[in-house]
């Protein structure tokens, strides 16, 4: 008897997730973001122009600490001197923890303090409206975040109000022109209900911000996911790709077989992947968008 699918643990997500960034260029793509527009971004700063303020807050809600450090590096160089006051929203204590530890192995950051708030995006919101401490930052980011969250268009009016004065919020989503939107909106029967997560794009974020009159840029950045294992039979690493793709513990296990078989299809569709040198590349495309205050 084949056992029952099942959603992943917050524990097996992040080691799903793992695999997806050893074959993605999901990283590479950020950096390349952050080379080519974060220094034009941050230097716009209110507080960080100012020669009587001299401290900037960031509120960072993802768990990515390596881009978290790098956005706060582009920070410091193009603000040199600036007091960084960083607070990380994030409720997996293993992502905390990681985080801690890059930041003590990291000497270049004396003028940054950290506080870690191990919570949700809407308990943190519950705490902060409970305790009337509506902090002001200069610059929020949430980092492929979206995705687990209840109610999207609260959330990003809620992250949106604790900006300070030319504060921005940067929010990086999937694209539209990525081989996920593609899957999401043509072949969703594919995917199992195990996977929990919203299926949203950049598109969905830009509409909540046109609604709510926030003024807002998209910048477009080329990724791929090489998925090539995920059509070879027992292969492990495609099997946890498969399971974070689907959101599901073991999928190619315990998902029927001919779902397996119109999951694997779809992937292979134009749409969502091509071919290279005889490689599977899924397209992981990204869009940064930028809003004000």
């Amino acid at each position: 008897m084949m056992p029952a699918m099942r959603s992943l643990t917050a524990e097996e997500y992040v080691e799903a997730f793992k695999s997806f960034l050893e074959h993605s260029t999901e990283h590479q793509c950020m950096d390349e973001f952050n080379k080519e527009q974060m220094p034009n971004i941050v230097a716009g700063l209110c507080h960080c122009r100012s020669h009587k303020a001299q401290r900037a807050s960031v509120l960072l809600g993802d768990f990515l600490a390596g881009v978290d450090l790098k956005m706060i590096r582009i920070l410091q160089a193009v603000h040199p001197g600036v007091f960084i006051d960083n607070e990380i929203v994030e409720p997996n204590p293993q992502h905390v923890a990681a985080y801690k530890e890059l930041v003590n192995q990291a000497p270049d950051l004396q003028n940054v303090s950290f506080i870690w708030h191990q919570l949700t995006s809407l308990e943190y919101e519950q705490q902060v409206k409970e305790k009337g401490t509506h902090k002001k930052f200069d610059f929020i980011h949430m980092i492929q975040m979206l995705y687990r969250v209840e109610d999207i268009p609260n959330t990003i009016k809620f992250f949106h109000s604790c900006l300070d004065h030319h504060g921005k919020l940067l929010i990086i989503i999937l694209s539209d022109s990525s081989g996920w939107a593609s899957l999401w909106k043509k072949h969703r029967d594919c995917l199992p209900a195990t996977d929990s997560g919203h299926y949203i794009t950049s598109s969905g974020i830009t509409e909540v911000l046109r609604r709510l009159g926030v003024e807002h840029r998209v910048y477009e950045f080329p990724s791929g996911w090489d998925i090539t294992e995920c059509f070879i039979e027992g292969d492990a690493v495609g099997g946890r790709m498969m399971d974070f793709l689907t959101g599901t513990k073991n999928f190619l296990g315990t998902a029927p077989p001919a779902l397996r078989r119109r999951l694997q299809e779809a992937l292979s569709q134009p749409e969502c992947s091509s071919t290279r040198d005889g490689r599977v590349i899924f397209s992981n495309n990204l869009s940064m968008i930028v809003a004000e205050s």
